[in-house]
């Protein structure tokens, strides 16, 4: 049986690149081959990319109280389903330049939520879509206390309009079943909670 990861970067050939659109975000398109697994190559093909930058997104979890912290904001991306475009999500932002993850994570809580992680847990790293855009999250578990934590929060002039809101463990991880959280990160990160939560409580 052949086992899975025998090609690499280096056995892609693009062709040609260019960006196509350039605005808040940007857009390549690509003339590309690569080979086959029945040892063929690929004849060129163009794929459209979607160019974003990597982000990290964050739980703000109080082991004490067993509560944690989500986010409500207005997602265009939501916009035309059947389903409210306000979504509860995670503390999140994108990656700037030369800023490590922890430090994105540490920034984002007090800009969107008045937060301060006392401590950090790596859950992992993730590809958001890989089919149609480069963008990795790097999603962690944080400690807060949920004390006087909630309120309205962002910044103008990134035109946010967050509503942070205190939500029991197991209420958050119901969303998930009935379909009141269905955005990747706060997914993954929930269900993690509930595997590690018992861990978290005692030692953190």
């Amino acid at each position: 049986m052949t086992k899975p990861f025998q090609f690499k970067a280096s056995d892609v050939k693009v062709e040609k690149r260019e960006t196509v659109f350039q605005g808040f975000f940007r857009m390549d398109k690509l003339w590309l081959t690569h080979p086959r697994f029945d040892g063929r190559s690929m004849p060129q093909f163009t794929r459209e990319l979607f160019i974003r930058g990597d982000a990290t997104c964050v739980l703000p979890y109080d082991p004490e109280r067993d509560e944690v912290v989500l986010l409500e904001q207005f997602r265009l991306g939501a916009l035309g389903r059947e389903q409210s475009p306000w979504l509860l999500e995670l503390v999140a932002g994108m990656n700037e330049d030369g800023e490590t993850s922890e430090e994105v994570a540490q920034r984002e809580a007090e800009e969107e939520a008045g937060l301060s992680f006392s401590k950090l847990e790596k859950i992992c790293d993730y590809l958001v879509s890989p089919g149609g855009t480069t963008e990795m999250v790097y999603l962690y578990c944080g400690k807060v206390s949920t004390e006087s934590a909630g309120g309205l929060f962002g910044l103008e002039e990134e035109s946010e309009d967050i509503r942070a809101h205190v939500v029991s463990a197991n209420e958050a991880i119901a969303m998930i079943s009935d379909g009141r959280i269905n955005n990747a990160a706060a997914i993954i990160a929930l269900q993690w909670l509930e595997l590690n939560r018992t861990r978290l409580r005692a030692g953190w």
